[in-house]
Formats: structure tokens, C-alpha cells, sequence
């Protein structure tokens, strides 16, 4: 057998007011001193500003992109400031971080993950989701040199973020099974350590539900350091399979069908609930966790209509086809996906 290199951060640091740490961080890492900063326009005023200032402290050179969306045209506009002599530090939520993080990588230079919110597990892995038109594409990208989650930070983003990125974890729970299956019936290749370190990183969450609230630093911590496990699993395994399956698929359907949906993590947790029930497994339990943290769990609160949720079920096995799921090659019927929707509350 080939080895087969798994790559992690070198160094993470969590805690309140680490941001201002920064450029101790970078310099510690002797990493080098031109710097691309990728951030959005919230998180510049938010995060951003003290992380310049502190590496002007050590006299880093900063140049600064702003992004709006995760698109090849963002990260186009970060590889033109980018070499294999630079530092990519990318602040802010998913968006920003997948487009630093698939910049960094095009360009073979280091790439610092600073997530502004515990919204999902993209922050440690080394896939970048990138939209082409509508579409959503998972890339190979590379896992960061280095992460800084200022907890104090996190715990101040809005409190619907948090609740997306505990739903994002709870999804693991169906992403390991249809992990499972695959391996059964296609013969996938299959991490008995990573999911393993995927099912923990779900179970930290639904095992402290009732204590994981908005604005608390410790529950931020909670959550992020959750997510960072997740996001190892993911480097474990080569692939996003230990935290994305048929539930993954469910949610991108539904941005395909109603570009104003919901929060990704949101749409994971109530496609989480629904393949759960396709299972036969505890689908309440799964409902009862998102409902403790705060996310949705019908369409009416996923802010869609119920049409919506029965085309992304009939839609979901056309997403990703070569990563076989609970859905099949032939997905749902329009009645079968009724009768799971209604069974569940979902609609």
C-alpha cells in the first residue's frame, strides 16, 4: 500500500483575545513576511483590525482583499497578490476562509485560518467549497499552517452562526453512515479513526446541548474546538466523507432550488433529520439536539416553503453522484419524499 500524508495545523490556538496574538503567531512560525489578508466587510472592523495591527507590530507587509462571496473570481483576485513567498491569513466566516484557503494552495503558499464564527468545519480541513454559477464545488485545497479561534470573537457573532455550526456537527451523525453503506455496497475507502474522531465531534455537541448558548466565550470554545475535530477527522480520512453525505447533498439541492435559503449548517441539520429517519434511526433525538441549540428543524423556520423541501429530497442523489449515500442512483419519489417530510415535522 501507498503511504499517504495527512496534513494537520503545526500550531492552534483558542482562547478569548487571541487575535491580538497574531503577530507573535506568524513570527514564531517564522512564517514569511509579506501577508495577504482575505476578510469581509463585517469581520475587517470585527477581527481584522486588531489582527493588522498586531502584525505591524512585527513588521509584517499587509495587503488586504476583501471578498463577498466564495466564487473563482474572489479567489482569482487573492492569487494576484499571492506567491509562494507569502501568507495568506484568511478572517472571517466560511466563505472567506475556503477562498484563502484554495488561493493559498494554487499559489504553494502558507494559508492561516482565523474563523470569525463556529458556523462549520471548513476552518481545519483541506477541501474549499467554491460556487461555479449556482453550484457548489467541493476543491482539494490544504489544511492551514497554523489556527487562531479568538473565542471572545466567536461568542459575539450572531447567535444564529453558533447554531449553525452545532447543526453542522450533528449532521456527522448521517455523514458516518452513509460512509458506512458506501463502504459496504461500492467497496469506498473507509477510516475506522476518522470516523470515529467524526462521531466524538458530534457527541461533544449533543451531549452539552442544553448548555451551549449565544454569547457565552465557553460555549464558543466548546463548539470551536468541536468543529476543529471534525475538521481533522476530514484531513484523516483524504476526503469530506466523515462530515458530509446524503444530508450535504439534501442542503445543496436546496440552494440550487431556492437561492435564498437558509444557513448551510441549518439545511445539514434538517437534511440531518430527515435521512435519520430514512435510516430508522433516532430522528427525534436528532430533532430534539438541533431544537436545544437553537436551529431549525422545519422549513417553516428554515425560512422555505414545503415544496422547496420535497423537490431538494427528490433533487439530492443528482448532487455529487459519485459519492453514493442512503439516497441511492435513483433518489426519492415525490410521494416517498412527502411521507419522510411529514413524518418528521419537517413540513
Amino acid at each position: 500500500m501507498c503511504a499517504r500524508k495527512i496534513q494537520m495545523p503545526r500550531e492552534v490556538y483558542i482562547g478569548p483575545g487571541v487575535v491580538h496574538e497574531t503577530g507573535e503567531i506568524c513570527s514564531s512560525l517564522k512564517l514569511f513576511k509579506d501577508i495577504v489578508l482575505v476578510t469581509g466587510n463585517n469581520t475587517y472592523d470585527i477581527a481584522a483590525k486588531p489582527t493588522i495591527s498586531s502584525l505591524e507590530e512585527y513588521d509584517f507587509n499587509i495587503d488586504i482583499v476583501k471578498v463577498h462571496e466564495a466564487s473563482f473570481d474572489s479567489v482569482n483576485e487573492v492569487k494576484e497578490l499571492t506567491t509562494e513567498n507569502s501568507t495568506v491569513i484568511g478572517i472571517g466566516g466560511g466563505k472567506v476562509i475556503d477562498v484563502a484557503k484554495l488561493a493559498s494552495f494554487d499559489e504553494n503558499a502558507y494559508f492561516v485560518s482565523m474563523p470569525t464564527a463556529a458556523s462549520h468545519d471548513g476552518m481545519l480541513s483541506p477541501q474549499a467549497s467554491i460556487k461555479d454559477s449556482k453550484k457548489a464545488t467541493s476543491v482539494k485545497a490544504h489544511a492551514p499552517i497554523a489556527v487562531i479561534g479568538d473565542s471572545e470573537i466567536i461568542a459575539n457573532a450572531p447567535p444564529r452562526l453558533l447554531s449553525a455550526g452545532c447543526a453542522d456537527l450533528i449532521s456527522n451523525f448521517t455523514a458516518i453512515k452513509d460512509w458506512k453503506l458506501a463502504h459496504r455496497l461500492k467497496h469506498d475507502s473507509y477510516s475506522s479513526s476518522a470516523a470515529s474522531l467524526s462521531l466524538m465531534s458530534a457527541k461533544l455537541i449533543t451531549d452539552n446541548a442544553e448548555n451551549i448558548k449565544p454569547g457565552l466565550e465557553e460555549s464558543a470554545r466548546l463548539v470551536i474546538k468541536s468543529l476543529f475535530s471534525s475538521g481533522m477527522a476530514i484531513s484523516i480520512a483524504g476526503s469530506s466523507r466523515p462530515a458530509s453525505g446524503s444530508e450535504h447533498k439534501f442542503s445543496h439541492a436546496l440552494d440550487l432550488i431556492n437561492e435564498k435559503s437558509g444557513l448551510h449548517g441549518e439545511q445539514c441539520g434538517i437534511g440531518t433529520i430527515l435521512m435519520m429517519n430514512v435510516y430508522g434511526g433516532d430522528w427525534e433525538f436528532i430533532r430534539d439536539s438541533l431544537k436545544a441549540v437553537g436551529a431549525p428543524t422545519t422549513a417553516k423556520e428554515l425560512g422555505v416553503s414545503d415544496d422547496d423541501i420535497i423537490e431538494a429530497l427528490t433533487l439530492a442523489h443528482t448532487i455529487r453522484p459519485e459519492r453514493y449515500t442512503i439516497l441511492g442512483d435513483n433518489g426519492f419519489s415525490k410521494d416517498a419524499a412527502y411521507e419522510i417530510a411529514i413524518k418528521t415535522g419537517v413540513i
